[in-house]
């Protein structure tokens, strides 16, 4: 697996990790809608957004009279809590936090037939409310309000007067809702995005940029190896020469024998080869086959370009002078600071053997 897609898989798991742990903390309230005729026989609606539902309850509307415990506001037992063994018409139980679990509350109540439950919060807390935990009770509706609210509508309910409670859902409010946190994650997507193609562009104009130096730098070869290659001794083979008589004498690039007839190449470290084999293997190659001699360093190509020397040799060096659809260079065959008085220049013209070389491997 490449390190491109270690960091895709890992950007990923960031942002599931987050978003999950953000679902986590987002809560839906609950809208309360009570009605209820006062002493006055007039009808009495109250509204309010002002409920939590709990973290465990179904999200959904509720309706039925408020019912209250008998005795112990806070609806703990396992026994008859409250005045009602049936859900018909329906009533929704209202309790006050304390003494015993948000589930054990909401498990009496469902017990004789609730449709849903309302904790209120415990005195001295005002209208704050929270967003219960109740893992072992998922099945009913259950939502708290504030202290103030609750003992309002209980205060109706031991009157006497019965209240009937509707339980819509509201809105839902959390980190992803939240306004400045909403800022936050559009520019953290921003910069995790906008990183992840400067990445990407940066790879691809690295790797991009490598393939085009790379190939600038094979066309230069080339072009030097064929700079090389016109300056290589080449002769024609003929009866009676070394390489034709003995049989120990193979050309190393296709293992055929030298006939004579045939025109060879040869290199600056005295091997020979049939020309028309060994010209694409120096192409490529730029090394003898057999000792893996540089060429180009050995006729100083490399070192010629890069200072730009003068095409003229130093006197009294035996030299090459080729040609083959290039200008005419001087090469020595000789290292310089072994010179001999007695030894002339021989002078090769490759322009002899161009028509030759196919017609001797015939």
């Amino acid at each position: 697996m490449g390190k491109k897609t270690q960091h895709c898989l890992l950007l990923l798991l960031c942002l599931s990790v987050l978003v999950h742990y953000s679902a986590a903390l987002v809560f839906w309230t609950a809208i309360i809608e009570i009605r209820y005729v006062n002493s006055n026989n007039t009808p009495e609606d109250k509204y309010c957004d002002c409920g939590v539902y709990g973290r465990n309850s179904p999200v959904e509307d509720v309706y039925g009279i408020v019912a209250l415990p008998k005795g112990d506001p806070e609806g703990c037992g396992s026994y008859h809590v409250y005045n009602r063994n049936i859900s018909s018409p329906p009533w929704i139980a209202l309790v006050k936090r304390g003494n015993c679990t948000f589930s054990e509350k909401i498990s009496a109540a469902h017990r004789q037939g609730a449709t849903g439950v309302v904790v209120y919060n415990v005195d001295g807390t005002g209208n704050s409310t929270l967003q219960m935990s109740h893992s072992d009770k998922d099945d009913v509706v259950a939502i708290m309000i504030g202290n103030s609210q609750g003992m309002e509508i209980a205060k109706v309910v031991k009157n006497g007067t019965e209240v009937l409670m509707r339980i819509s859902v509201g809105s839902p409010h959390g980190p992803w809702m939240d306004t400045y946190w909403l800022y936050f994650l559009s520019i953290a997507f921003f910069i995790v995005t906008a990183a992840s193609i400067a990445y990407f562009v940066f790879i691809s104009a690295n790797r991009i940029y490598s393939l085009t130096m790379h190939r600038r730098s094979e066309k230069k070869l080339k072009s030097e190896a064929k700079k090389a290659i016109g300056r290589l001794q080449v002769r024609k083979l003929k009866t009676g020469d070394e390489e034709t008589t003995s049989e120990s004498h193979v050309c190393a690039v296709c293992i055929d024998s030298y006939k004579a007839g045939e025109v060879v190449t040869v290199l600056t470290c005295d091997h020979i080869f049939h020309k028309a084999c060994i010209e694409p293997w120096l192409l490529e190659r730029r090394t003898c086959p057999m000792c893996k001699c540089d060429i180009l360093t050995a006729l100083g190509v490399e070192e010629e370009t890069k200072e730009n020397l003068s095409a003229e040799s130093p006197p009294g060096v035996t030299v090459i002078t080729v040609t083959g659809g290039e200008p005419m260079y001087e090469v020595p065959l000789t290292d310089p600071a072994s010179q001999h008085p007695d030894r002339q220049p021989h002078l090769y013209d490759n322009r002899a053997f161009q028509g030759d070389s196919e017609a001797g491997r015939r």
